[in-house]
Formats: C-alpha cells, structure tokens, sequence
C-alpha cells in the first residue's frame, strides 16, 4: 500500500508538500494556517470531522523531533482514506464517528527548530549566527528550541515560575539549544499560535507527540481529571507504552500541563519510539504502525 506520507527528514517545505498532497487526494481535509514562526513560516493545522466536539494532536515542539510531524500526518493520512474507502481503521468506522467526533492536528508547532535541526544554522535566516554564537550550539542536529532559543514545551503558564527557578539552579539562564523556558509564559510565538487555538476551539482533550522514550504522561496538578488515569491505561495497552509521571524539568511548562490546567480536560504526552532524537526516519511506518491504534482510540475517548 502507497501512501503519501513516505519516511524521509520532514522539514518545513516538506510539510508543505505532503499538506498540499493531502488536501487534493482528500478535498474533505481543512487546512488552516493557525499562527506564524518568529521567522514567520506558517504553523498549519489539519481538521476532520464536527469542530464543535475535536481532540487536538500537536507534535514537532523540539528541533530534533521532527519525525513527530510524519507520524501525525501519517495518522491524518489513514483517517483520510479510511473516510474516502468507507473502511475500517483499528476495526472503528472512522467516517461514522466522525460525524459526531472531530480530529484537528498541529504536525509541527515549531517549524524554526525543526528547520535548524535538519538544515541547519543558515536556515535561521536573519538568525543564522544566534545559535552557535550566541547558545554555543555547534551541532544543528540536536537543536530543540525555536529560532530565538526559548524551548516551546517550557514556554507555557503551567508552573512556569517554578521551572523558571530549576532551569537556573541547573544553570540555564538564557537562550539555548534546549530548557530554557523564555522571559515569560507565552512569550513565543509558536506557544501564542496553540494557546489561541486551544481556546479559541475548546478541544476534548489534547495529545502532545514527542520522542523518543516509548512513555506516556497523563498526570498535571489537582486539575488532573479523575478519568484520565483509565485513558491513559487504554492508550498504554494498546501501543505497550510505560505510563510515567512528570519529574524534574518535564514536571512543568509543557503543553499537555497548560490544557489540563487551564480547561481541566485530559491532556496526554506520548513520546514515540526509542533510541536517541533525531530517531531514523527509516523508523516512520515501524514507530506509526505501533501506535496507530493509541491514536485511534485517543480520538473515540
């Protein structure tokens, strides 16, 4: 079976093909450019079914996990053609269920990091130099932060004045390759584009990709809901991920604890594959095919 999808280095022009390629093999896709890089390239959604009742999938937060974007396209892409066949995905009928149900997906919020992590400094445009000169980041590949060196999934408000405090007893002080969490909550672009949507479409509940790990996150504060426990268990059964809790400087000012706080709704982070980012893309259909039905169940919840 072809797919549209192919394992290769999702970088921000590629994105933009395989969207185009998308939308005109399945005209039912909406595509939507929901905010701008702080280089300004656009940071697109994908959206299926009834808005009024969507989960939100979002990945490419971290330069280096880039190959979050094609796993997340890949799943749009089988949702797609399981709606144009009339098929069966995972044994749901997707295209019934998504007449209650609605799909949006943010491949990658963070389309700067995941150029510089795959092309390089010189892809920074008017940037080029900050990296290297100014974060002491020789090697591009491992590049997580946005152009400006501020980490996405360190930028929002969930306990962000206490990450603030630990990223300086560990010494991160300023703009860098990873950590940093910004001068303030939301102070990025990128994180402004998803906190606007989110509130904006009151999503059920939202999936943040990362890799590599094979783990999932389900737990954030008392506003944690009592139901995601039980979620997060099927999710783990179903794609044989560890389920874990925060710790550390993963224990605020991610995505997934923003939504939980600010909406009280499930919020999940699952981080695909194994091994050292950025993961192979020879991995893509491997680590896809192990999740695809984590995926599936996640947008019936």
């Amino acid at each position: 079976m072809k797919y549209i999808i192919k394992p290769t280095e999702f970088d921000y022009n590629t994105n933009i093909r395989f969207i185009e390629e998308l939308i005109k093999e399945y005209p039912f896709l909406t595509a939507e450019i929901i905010g701008r890089s702080s280089l300004g390239r656009g940071i697109f959604s994908l959206s299926l079914g009834n808005p009024k009742n969507a989960v939100i999938y979002a990945g490419g937060f971290h330069g280096s996990e880039w190959l979050t974007c094609g796993i997340l396209m890949l799943f749009i892409e089988k949702v797609c053609r399981s709606i144009k066949h009339s098929s069966l995905l995972c044994g749901v009928d997707i295209k019934r269920a998504l007449t209650q149900l609605g799909i949006t997906v943010v491949p990658c919020i963070n389309p700067d990091g995941v150029e510089i992590a795959i092309n390089g400094f010189e892809s920074a445009k008017n940037m080029r130099r900050f990296p290297e000169e100014y974060c002491g980041c020789t090697d591009h590949r491992k590049w997580n932060a946005n152009a400006m060196g501020v980490d996405i999934n360190h930028n929002f408000s969930a306990g962000w004045d206490i990450l603030h405090q630990m990223e300086k007893e560990q010494g991160i002080k300023g703009p860098g390759p990873r950590q940093y969490g910004g001068e303030y909550p939301e102070s990025e672009a990128e994180t402004k584009a998803l906190t606007r949507l989110c509130r904006l479409r009151k999503f059920r509940q939202c999936m943040a990709v990362h890799s590599q790990g094979e783990e999932i996150y389900w737990q954030y504060g008392e506003n944690t809901p009592k139901q995601s426990s039980m979620m997060a268990k099927i999710l783990a059964d179903s794609c044989g991920y560890t389920l874990v809790t925060n710790d550390a400087l993963a224990s605020h000012g991610g995505f997934k604890d923003w939504f939980i706080d600010e909406f009280c709704h499930p919020g999940f982070t699952i981080e695909i594959g194994k091994g050292e980012n950025p993961l192979p893309k020879s991995e893509l259909y491997e680590i896809y095919e192990k999740t695809e039905e984590a995926f599936t169940l996640f947008a019936l919840m």
